[in-house]
């Protein structure tokens, strides 16, 4: 998804009522939440977080009001997303704590290394796979050596006969959820549009040929499935170059 693409997608009305919409589906959020906060709880007092597709900013505020000494990088090519997600940090008083770079990582600054990195429901967004995979290098080319990813897609095989039968139950879960049927329809234009459902071990490949450690999936709710990993010590360019 391109930036004009991300704009139109990702709009100003879909931001002023995106975070109402998340509130219905809380406890996919915060399972996925409360595990990952679980898997960062033995890091350094002091980090630098970098988070991918920040949106309005869930996981900013939940890890920064966990962890006062963390600091954060937000990329996000949506300006009105960007403006919520800026609105929460000055909000929860964390506005000091926090970068915002409206755009991709391409042309975030360079920055010293950091030492974790997020990437929550983003990368089904690219449709094209060595788009994808040039994603996750470029992630892990801001990652120190070691550290770690959290990434969250969407993820299925959509070939396999279960696959049909866990879609319904998915939209069954977000019609139960009280989200409203115009966005449930929106979802179900986006899904045969906008998002790229790929099984779980292509999600993963594409992850280790980003530079990373084969990931570990540690969540699944519905079609949203949860890895972390880490960066190995080769260098994620010449990884790529060389294969």
């Amino acid at each position: 998804m391109k930036q004009q693409e991300a704009e139109r997608f990702f709009d100003r009305d879909c931001a002023s009522g995106y975070d109402q919409v998340q509130t219905r589906l809380a406890p996919l959020r915060d399972a996925l939440h409360m595990l990952m906060e679980a898997m960062l709880s033995d890091m350094p007092s002091v980090c630098r977080v970098l988070c991918v597709g920040a949106g309005t900013g869930w996981e900013l505020i939940r890890l920064a009001e966990r962890h006062p000494q963390w600091t954060f990088t937000a990329v996000e090519p949506s300006a009105p997303m960007l403006e919520v997600c800026q609105r929460k940090a000055e909000e929860h008083g964390i506005r000091s704590r926090c970068v915002f770079h409206g755009g991709y990582l391409d042309s975030l600054p360079s920055t010293e290394p950091f030492d974790v990195a997020t990437s929550l429901l983003v990368s089904q967004f690219i449709l094209d796979r060595n788009d994808r995979a040039d994603f996750f290098r470029e992630i892990g080319e801001r990652l120190r050596i070691g550290g770690r990813l959290v990434n969250a897609d969407l993820a299925a095989d959509t070939d396999s006969p279960e696959y049909e039968r866990l879609l319904e139950v998915w939209w069954q879960a977000m019609r139960t959820s009280d989200v409203p049927p115009e966005g449930v329809e929106r979802m179900k234009a986006a899904y045969g549009r906008d998002v790229a459902v790929l099984p779980p071990d292509e999600v993963k490949r594409l992850m280790v040929s980003g530079g990373f450690e084969p990931p570990v999936q540690f969540l699944q709710t519905g079609l949203i499935r949860a890895w972390f990993t880490r960066r190995t010590t080769q260098d994620p360019s010449k990884r790529s170059s060389n294969n």
